[in-house]
């Protein structure tokens, strides 16, 4: 017995160490935190700058993008900031400060690009960008078992009007399971692929091939989106808008 009670007591003890130290961790996250707040709010834009780069070394979120994102446009880095909103946007897309800032910051860069898509491909990208990928997918997941009950039910059911409900259930449930599932892995696809990209380069020419010989095509600058569509080598081949061309890799980054 008086081992067992050794034991509990060491247990315990180990139990109360090992929370001290997650507290203590989590306290000295939160306090990084505030100094990088603090030296924002007191105009030391660039200190701000590299704690909020820590803290995303450690665990990204957009909160914290979104003030590197700020601290960033204090300094006059706009294509930095255009970078970290985007990224604010791709962690949480409905960031209603990271929305307002990016387009503030894409009306002071060069190339303000506006995108001329067909309507509905513009709406449906919208929508697929309201939510985030997890919560498309668990409203896939979720409205797939509303249809494998309403298929129950108009299997099993008797009553000739609850059939007749759960069928109409069915159905709808199982249209926007899928609708949702497609944006889902559309949003996975973006984020696993990374294929968006702004340039932080003062003035990019594009070139028609690969090489430095290769022929100027167009001009674009620092602070615009890009699409990546093929990477070779120091290379990757990039559209805006209706034109394309290739640029040195090291010239963009990945959103």
């Amino acid at each position: 017995m008086k081992y067992l009670n050794n034991f509990g007591i060491s247990g315990y003890r180990y139990i109360v160490i090992s929370g001290l130290f997650l507290f203590s961790a989590f306290s000295f996250a939160q306090s990084d935190f505030d100094i990088a707040n603090a030296a924002y709010a007191d105009g030391r834009y660039e200190e701000a700058a590299e704690i909020y780069q820590t803290l995303l070394a450690e665990e990204p979120n957009a909160t914290l993008y979104y003030n590197l994102g700020n601290a960033c446009f204090k300094q006059g880095e706009l294509a930095q900031a255009i970078l970290n909103y985007e990224r604010a946007l791709r962690l949480n897309p409905n960031h209603k400060d990271a929305q307002f800032n990016l387009k503030f910051a894409e009306s002071r860069i060069t190339d303000n690009i506006v995108e001329q898509d067909f309507f509905l491909s513009a709406w449906a990208r919208t929508v697929r960008n309201s939510l985030s990928e997890m919560t498309w997918w668990r409203g896939s997941i979720g409205l797939f078992i509303i249809a494998l009950i309403g298929c129950s039910i108009f299997l099993l059911g008797r009553e000739l009007w609850l059939r007749k409900t759960a069928f109409h259930v069915a159905w709808i449930a199982l249209l926007f399971s899928l609708i949702a599932g497609l944006n889902a892995g559309s949003l996975h696809q973006r984020n696993t692929l990374r294929n968006e990209a702004i340039i932080t380069q003062g003035v990019v020419n594009v070139k028609s091939s690969p090489d430095r010989s290769g022929t100027d095509l167009f001009t674009i600058h620092e602070g615009t989106k890009v699409t990546i569509r093929e990477t070779l080598g120091e290379w990757v081949n990039v559209r805006v808008a209706q034109n394309e061309g290739w640029m040195r890799a090291a010239y963009l980054e990945r959103i």
